[in-house]
């Protein structure tokens, strides 16, 4: 299965990059880490919303509609997938200290990027998760003199115990293990792939660069 962070795919340089992955790799499933900006794919792709999307299409597709613009993806919102056998959960969104309490119907425009108290009891709901995908860190993983991580993020993992915790955002690999769960924050899809397997003694997920369009690492 491929996975990728960040795509920032409405620029037509990492459009075109997020699409050549797709062609060089030939997946049958991906899982994406938001920031996408880009919905028409060449494969079934489950994703979670960023911070930077056209959230008209995304709240099309929490609402269930198929908007014209979207072909191929399926969004993670407080909700869970069968994704070659593996139970893959999302929480889209960032965080927003001013937004958390109110409802989505409140959430205007691009406000519209936030996820809210009930995002996050509904994604607590969930069982038997494999895989979290989320946009925001948890506490532990990341830091720049500060640590960036969000508690809603950290009581996720604490309460869905997921085998593996996937997050975008921030742009760079880390990983760490937190309360016996692996977690990986994804360098960005113009840098790095990942691909991921399900093995006898748990799930294995291997990046690889690459040398895709003008501002791959190589």
């Amino acid at each position: 299965m491929l996975v990728l962070g960040d795509a920032h795919a409405s620029e037509p340089d990492r459009r075109e990059t997020l699409l050549e992955l797709y062609r060089t790799v030939d997946p049958d499933r991906v899982l994406q880490l938001g920031d996408l900006e880009h919905y028409d794919l060449p494969a079934p792709t489950w994703f979670v919303a960023g911070n930077n999307e056209d959230f008209d299409v995304i709240e099309a597709l929490r609402a269930g509609e198929s908007p014209p613009e979207a072909n191929g993806v399926h969004l993670l919102a407080s909700t869970a997938a069968t994704v070659d056998g593996l139970r893959v959960a999302g929480l889209s969104g960032n965080y927003a200290p001013t937004r958390y309490d109110r409802s989505r119907d409140e959430l205007e425009d691009d406000r519209r990027r936030h996820f809210t108290r009930e995002d996050v009891e509904r994604a607590a709901e969930l069982d038997d998760i494999d895989v979290l995908l989320t946009h925001e860190a948890p506490h532990g993983l990341l830091s720049y003199g500060y640590d960036p991580g969000c508690e809603h993020v950290d009581r996720l993992l604490e309460t869905l115990s997921p085998s593996l915790c996937l997050v975008g955002h921030h742009h760079r690999h880390r990983e760490t293990e937190l309360d016996g769960v692996d977690v990986v924050s994804l360098a960005p899809a113009w840098e790095r792939y990942y691909t991921l397997e399900a093995e006898s003694n748990g799930l294995r997920l291997e990046g690889h660069d690459h040398d895709f369009g003008p501002d791959a690492s190589g």
